[in-house]
């Protein structure tokens, strides 16, 4: 029997964003693959249809054009031929013309989805093959003509013909093979009736060598026309791709915000649920530990009082420092900035932490300037700061080592604090796990205290919204040093005292 795994259990809850692309995807392929062996010139069946759109608009569009042509060669042609021997010829040129653009205007009515491309793509290869023989009619009128420029003139003729030709129905190759054909068989025609004139074969050789380039042409302005829709297809499934991803996005942040502000309420209640009985906890273990009472009759019950009131300050250090952190990573922490001492608030923390370097033996040495002027700060935020910093040096330094406790000026006019000591260090690679939310060193666990991982990010994003900078230095076996910075902007210049004993200026 098979086993259910997690990942089992989430695809059946619902699908990764990354599945759901692959899979799109590969929907889009099949039916690629599918609208291609369907189509008739091996092309997606949108490419196709709009190729034989393209040919219709243009078509279309140049009805009338053509026919102003027709009526403008008809003119020329007057001056070899009486008008009545072109009007025939030039009415089912005329009518050929308007023959194609209602074709054309035809498929143009059709629904895309439902439209036989097949059919429409034979009857416009008609349509162009109809129009092209009916431009060939004036050919054998004018080739009985012997007057100098009547030969020129066809040749000319049949060459711009064809030059329409490859323009207008780029997009269906067979048409433009359809409608070049009959042209160059009017060239031939006119070459067979001047045979073996030098001037006729040369002009004839030059009008079919111009008919074959625009073959030629047309074919490359194909192949233009279908990149331009692969290109246009993909910008589109590209847009589709990122609206479907800012969709996604915009899920994403909404469940995001739902969830954080679900972590808030949960954090303000946990917070009040906790802390009530909590403080009962701390308070009678107190009482109880402190014998207010009177006297235990066993001194294991002092020893449990003491483990009780311990733990319950543990607890709240650790409720606190949670909605610490909860608090700066929502943008929530305010700080009550006002003018501070730096050395002064080092100073303080050194003695508070200076009971539990000694029950360790450790020495903590200074190097602070006095001196310093004040800076423009939380002053609850820096000595948190200062706090986390220096417990975390006396819980990793190992009995008898050293700290070492610096603050002073920094090359840009701010100032710094700088705590280092000879603990086990910090490999590079564990550097970032230190600095995540709950995250703790190997060698911190094998041989430190055991604390909650909450230290130091806290630590990093109070000196954030002070914008200072944190940079921790640390190697295995040497020790680590921690260095806080706040900026020049932060530090307070003091002005010189007035003395009021002087007489002023103005008075004098």
């Amino acid at each position: 029997m098979n086993e259910l795994t997690a990942d089992d259990i989430q695809r059946g809850q619902g699908t990764a964003s990354d599945d759901v692309s692959r899979r799109r995807r590969i929907a889009q392929d099949v039916r690629a693959a599918r609208e291609k062996l369907t189509s008739s010139i091996g092309l997606r069946r949108a490419f196709d249809y709009e190729l034989v759109r393209l040919y219709a608009q243009y078509r279309v569009g140049a009805a009338v054009p053509l026919a102003m042509l027709a009526l403008a060669v008809g003119a020329g042609a007057t001056v070899w031929l009486p008008v009545t021997a072109l009007t025939l010829p030039l009415v089912v040129v005329v009518g050929a013309i308007g023959f194609t653009a209602a074709l054309a205007q035809a498929f143009l009515r059709n629904d895309s989805e439902t439209v036989p491309l097949r059919t429409w793509r034979r009857s416009f290869l008609l349509g162009d093959l109809l129009q092209a023989a009916s431009w060939t009619l004036i050919v054998p009128a004018l080739g009985e003509i012997h007057a100098p420029g009547a030969g020129t003139f066809v040749s000319f003729l049949l060459v711009m013909l064809a030059a329409v030709v490859a323009m207008l129905s780029a997009t269906i190759p067979a048409a433009v093979y359809a409608g070049i054909a009959p042209l160059m068989l009017g060239v031939l025609g006119m070459l067979w009736r001047s045979w073996p004139a030098i001037d006729a074969l040369m002009l004839a050789v030059m009008a079919i060598s111009a008919q074959a380039f625009f073959m030629v042409l047309a074919n490359r302005l194909y192949c233009s026309a279908v990149a331009t829709l692969q290109s246009r297809a993909e910008k589109d499934a590209l847009f589709s791709e990122l609206e479907q991803a800012k969709a996604n996005s915009d899920e994403a942040r909404r469940r995001a915000e739902e969830a954080n502000m679900a972590k808030s309420r949960f954090l303000a209640t946990m917070s009040h649920e906790l802390r009530t009985p909590l403080n009962a906890i701390l308070g009678f273990s107190e009482v109880m530990k402190n014998e207010v009472f009177g006297v235990h009759a066993s001194p294991t019950y002092r020893e449990y009082s003491n483990d009780i009131h311990g733990s319950g300050q543990h607890l709240l250090a650790l409720i606190n420092e949670i909605l610490d952190l909860s608090r700066i990573e929502a943008g929530r922490y305010e700080l009550n900035e006002e003018a501070i001492q730096l050395a002064h608030i080092v100073e303080d923390c050194r003695h508070m932490m200076g009971l539990r370097a000694k029950a360790k033996a450790q020495v903590i040495k200074d190097a602070i300037d006095p001196s310093l002027p004040r800076i423009w700060a939380d002053e609850r935020a820096v000595r948190q700061i200062v706090l986390n910093v220096l417990t975390n040096a006396v819980k990793f330094t190992p009995p008898a080592g050293e700290i070492v406790l610096k603050v002073g000026w920094t090359s840009s006019g701010g100032q710094y604090v700088s705590v280092r000591d000879s603990g086990p260090g910090i490999p590079d690679e564990e550097i970032p796990i230190v600095m995540s939310s709950f995250g703790r060193g190997s060698l911190a666990i094998k041989t430190a205290e055991q604390g909650s991982g909450l230290g130091l990010p806290i630590v990093k994003g109070l000196v954030d919204l002070h914008g200072g900078n944190f940079r921790l230095v640390s190697r295995p076996r040497e020790g680590t040093e921690v260095i806080v910075t706040f900026p020049a902007e932060r530090v307070m210049d003091t002005l010189a005292a007035v003395d009021l004993a002087k007489p002023s200026r103005s008075a004098a």
